[in-house]
């Protein structure tokens, strides 16, 4: 176990964080997100942006936001620094070397901060922390394929996380990650993140290989969702599935049992109304779950649920038809192990 000397201020107030957002072209609600990270209260240190080219189309947008910020400490990084084949990572290299403090937090774009973001990262540093990250969820879903996504994010993913976490076996997530730079430097530096296919997958990896835990914070933050395709849908689902089954392919084999299918085949014999009953149990319990975290849920979003659930066994099947995937114009595979 590493002993830290980096531990937050005792005053209870958040450190001096550096805030990175990676930027890759626009998605609708971008200008709402990235502007979020100008509210913050307490602010950032510093905030950020990153992006591989001038030419990427979210760079004009980027540079209005802090052009009407001018108190907020905020700038532009644009240029990649290959340390691996992640291009995310590759993106914000630069930023993590350069950065003025040690405490960062790195938010995709699409995700919406609030306010006490930062306040909130920093409460969940406890002792024995090495990364506090968090789950996104599911907000604004227009249209069914819009509420599937948002089923599999609050319903699925976002449950199986928390439970993981209270059960003292967290795991990152990368829409949010909270390091200390000196720690992750003991366990190899940014480049280590880009040895699995995605850098939350290596993160877990890297922080438990020190002995430290993974923390969430009580609450997901939110990603807005806006409209989506069926085919936008089952794809990113299915890049998540093959991130999964390289990352940890043990657990990835027991993924068909995380339904209400299975239990219910298991009381089938009994009758009908028993294996009925289970059904409706299980979305019973997500609702509950979903109205009290304030996420989405109404007829049509239990209606969502259900169609992810008969989709979600597809998706487990697709995933062995190859072992990587496209994004965002880049192939990714799973590294192979050194000879």
């Amino acid at each position: 176990m590493i002993q830290l000397n980096r531990r937050l201020p005792a005053t209870g107030q958040p450190p001096e964080i550096t805030l990175i957002r990676p930027v890759c072209g626009v998605d609708p609600f971008d200008e709402m997100t990235l502007g979020s990270s100008f509210r913050l209260s307490p602010p950032a240190a510093e905030i950020l942006f990153c992006a591989a080219s001038e030419s990427d189309a979210a760079v004009p947008l980027v540079r209005r936001l802090i052009a009407e910020h001018p108190r907020v400490n905020a700038r532009l990084m644009v240029g990649e620094q290959r340390i691996s084949g992640n291009p995310k990572l590759n993106n914000v290299a630069r930023a993590w070397d350069r950065a003025a403090h040690d405490w960062i937090a790195m938010a995709d774009s699409n995700l919406m901060l609030p306010p006490d973001y930062l306040a909130t990262l920093s409460a969940a540093w406890t002792p024995g922390t090495g990364l506090v990250s968090s789950p996104a969820w599911g907000w604004q879903p227009r249209g069914m394929a819009a509420r599937v996504e948002a089923a599999v994010l609050n319903g699925n993913q976002a449950r199986v996380q928390l439970a993981a976490a209270a059960l003292d076996a967290g795991f990152a997530q990368g829409k949010t990650l909270f390091f200390n730079r000196r720690i992750l430097n003991k366990a190899g530096g940014l480049a280590v993140l880009g040895r699995e296919l995605a850098e939350d997958v290596a993160a877990t990896k890297a922080i438990r290989s020190l002995g430290l835990k993974v923390r969430l914070v009580p609450r997901p933050f939110a990603q807005p969702i806006g409209r989506r395709s069926w085919r936008a849908v089952w794809d990113r689902q299915l890049r998540w599935s093959r991130v999964r089954r390289a990352g940890f392919p043990a657990l990835f084999l027991l993924e068909p049992l995380n339904g209400p299918f299975l239990p219910a085949l298991m009381v089938l014999p009994l009758g009908i109304l028993p294996a009925l009953a289970v059904i409706g149990l299980w979305y019973a319990a997500e609702a509950v779950l979903a109205l009290r975290a304030g996420w989405p849920m109404g007829p049509a979003d239990l209606a969502a649920s259900l169609v992810r659930d008969l989709m979600l066994p597809a998706i487990w099947v697709a995933t062995f038809a190859r072992p990587g995937f496209t994004w965002r114009g880049n192939d990714m595979a799973p590294a192979r192990p050194a000879e």
